[in-house]
């Protein structure tokens, strides 16, 4: 069953486009992330489902109702928001319960759901402290089960860990897995720029840029088959090396040349009419390997050695200009800054995109 459905969704200022009429189906119960650069349009959107902002044109649905003019408190979803924006003058309880004493529920039922909620997210030791007695985490925790006692069709999530230290946000991050897991028939939506919370969290991604969707997919897809260059760039950390390559020979297999003059076969078919065209060769660091055969990808001088005990990063200059390629690799190595060294990858793990940053895979 579709839980909110986008139909050509539009957002204007005045002249100014910002969202260029987004088609989307999420499911009822999925975790769909959306992701991509600041100005992407990722928030815009999540205000747009869940009231905030006003729909310049098109259709949006939660659970077969359309809502384009239908209030943010009539919509049955809860939002999250980077701030904690709780009440620092009332407890972890009055706080979660705030909401419901607005809506006059009864005393059983709002101590029913705050308790529950409370028992969900670990807090309920916590239940009478004020906000300032809390961590940054514990109180990201209370404003997410302010949420959940609303028992919303939707959960919306607006950068929710931004705010948070690194340990922190790991935390709160299992957190959130957790409660996904426990409250399985409850459609989320999350917006973030860090890809590890998409990927570790989303059931499915939705990559955004100017307004656009790029692709939509599960995170293992969007990784292994970026559509474009834009998703191949943001999915993935380091980013994936792009080095500019000349197609020679093409057919079931296609050749490139790169800068620097090595040719390189992929078992990837182009038509006869890509031959001689101008595209670009990608391969992640991580799928780079250490080689000293002649059959190498490609070989550089290190300029830079980054040991982070276990991986290491080397950073190689020269192939493209103004970019370094970078290889990660397992463990620690015993190379320093000015080796020579040469690279390979798997067939399997190669990608090539066309002049227009199309993946000739796709």
């Amino acid at each position: 069953m579709t839980g909110v459905l986008l139909k050509d969704i539009r957002k204007s200022y005045g002249a100014v486009d910002v969202i260029h009429g987004i088609n989307l189906d999420i499911n009822e119960g999925e975790f769909v992330v959306f992701v991509g650069p600041s100005g992407c349009g990722k928030s815009t959107l999540l205000r747009m489902i869940a009231g905030l902002e006003e729909i310049t044109g098109g259709d949006m649905y939660i659970h077969g109702e359309r809502v384009n003019d239908v209030p943010p408190s009539k919509r049955g979803i809860a939002m999250v928001f980077q701030s904690y924006a709780l009440y620092p003058h009332m407890t972890v309880y009055d706080n979660m319960a705030f909401g419901m004493r607005i809506a006059r529920e009864s005393k059983e039922e709002i101590d029913r759901r705050v308790r529950a909620a409370a028992e969900t997210l670990q807090l309920t030791k916590y239940l009478d402290r004020l906000p300032k007695a809390l961590s940054g985490g514990q109180r990201q925790r209370v404003a997410i089960g302010r949420a959940i006692c609303r028992n919303p069709k939707v959960f919306l999530f607006d950068e929710p860990l931004s705010n948070l230290d690194a340990a922190l946000r790991v935390a709160t991050r299992i957190e959130i897995a957790k409660l996904h897991e426990r409250m399985a028939d409850t459609t989320m939506i999350y917006v973030t720029h860090d890809q590890v919370e998409a990927m570790t969290l989303a059931d499915r991604i939705v990559v955004l840029s100017l307004g656009h969707i790029e692709q939509v997919g599960a995170p293992l897809e969007l990784y292994e088959g970026p559509a474009n260059l834009f998703v191949a760039r943001f999915i993935g950390s380091p980013a994936m090396n792009v080095i500019p390559a000349k197609i020679t020979a093409t057919g079931p297999q296609t050749t490139v040349t790169l800068t620097g003059g090595k040719s390189v076969s992929l078992d990837i078919a182009t038509a006869a009419s890509e031959s001689g065209k101008m595209a670009s060769f990608g391969v992640r660091p991580e799928d780079l390997q250490v080689t000293e055969s002649e059959d190498f990808l490609f070989e550089g001088t290190i300029s830079i050695v980054e040991a982070l005990g276990e991986v290491t990063l080397l950073y190689i200059e020269g192939l493209v200009e103004n970019e370094p390629i970078i290889a990660k690799l397992p463990g620690i190595l015993k190379v320093g800054r000015g080796d020579k060294v040469r690279f390979t990858a798997p067939k399997a793990k190669l990608h090539l995109f066309d002049g227009d940053g199309r993946s000739y895979r796709a």
